[in-house]
């Protein structure tokens, strides 16, 4: 394609860009829609022409945003770009689809710690301290109802709430980063469906029961929580670095328990419902469930049972 054909094609994914700035901006009740929709132009752009040009992209979206929404558009155009041109990046490349969707996510961590640096710095606004405030002041109404009911001994439970508060505080990092999962998840989902229609591709994700992770996860899980366990002091920065790294690792090993089990029930063509239904009986049970399933992902990664399961077949 020609530069002057490219020139057109970053005009026209600049313009809607903008107007779904716009729409995000101006349109309370559709501007969920649009923020959804914000990084797919990025996307669709990256794909067909590479990331040298998608920058070139990105800037002049940048100055628009500026235009459009003042200096708030600045963040929100960083965040949507930085996410949306990886992921188009290792579209255009010819990733996998759990390779394009880990680099989408790294995209979409860049983004929002510039956006929660930008806004400290800027509107001197502290995300830790602003979610504790408001949990706190949550917090302080529940109990103040439960007062007037007569419920006023409460000392114990607004202990126990208080340090569930710090701990959820402390978790800020693991937070950002599954927001950035979903946020890549959703945007490469969509991307697919758009690229699928107007350049006549096959882009999809795999089956889950494909879904699996580096062995080398297992270490990490293990040594964060041996750290965990020496660091004596809760409140240092190792304690708090530890716990979010664990909590991480173990969010994706329940993944890979989940993604074996429906590994084992279309390999032993068992009915769809089953591992559906141990999805939904886990969300409605973890704190029986939850553990089970983070170990037979560990099993699954440590022992190799797929591939044990597949020469036994043979």
């Amino acid at each position: 394609m020609n530069q002057s054909k490219i020139i057109v094609d970053g005009a026209m994914m600049i313009a809607i860009y903008a107007i779904l700035l716009l729409i995000g901006v101006f349109a309370p009740v559709i501007s969920i829609i649009a923020m959804v929709l914000l990084p797919i132009p990025f996307v669709v752009f990256t794909a067909r022409h590479g990331w040298k040009p998608a920058i070139v992209m990105w800037l002049g979206a940048t100055v628009i945003s500026i235009l459009i929404a003042t200096v708030l558009g600045l963040p929100v155009t960083v965040l949507m770009g930085a996410g949306g041109i990886m992921i188009g990046a290792a579209i255009f490349r010819k990733l996998s689809a759990h390779e394009t969707w880990a680099r989408g996510t790294f995209g979409f961590i860049f983004g929002l710690l510039f956006a929660f640096v930008f806004t400290q710095m800027v509107f001197d606004v502290n995300w830790a301290q602003e979610i504790e405030q408001q949990m706190n002041a949550s917090m302080d109404a529940t109990f103040e109802t439960l007062g007037d009911f007569g419920l006023s001994d409460q000392q114990q439970a607004e202990e126990m709430m208080g340090q569930t508060i710090d701990q959820i505080v402390s978790l800020l990092p693991v937070m950002l980063v599954g927001g950035a999962v979903i946020m890549a998840f959703i945007s490469q989902w969509l991307s697919y469906k758009m690229i699928n229609r107007l350049d006549k591709r096959e882009l999809r994700f795999p089956p889950f029961r494909t879904l699996r992770f580096p062995t080398s996860l297992i270490w990490v899980y293990f040594f964060a929580l041996i750290g965990s366990f020496l660091v004596g002091d809760t409140n240092s920065f190792l304690y708090t670095g530890a716990q979010n790294i664990l909590v991480l690792t173990g969010l994706l090993m329940t993944l890979q328990g989940f993604s074996f089990i429906f590994f084992y029930a279309h390999h032993k063509k068992m009915s769809k419902a089953i591992p559906v239904f141990s999805v939904v009986l886990t969300l409605l049970f973890p704190t029986l469930l939850l553990f089970l399933v983070r170990f037979i992902g560990i099993i699954d990664l440590g022992f190799g049972m797929r591939d044990r399961l597949a020469k036994k077949d043979e």
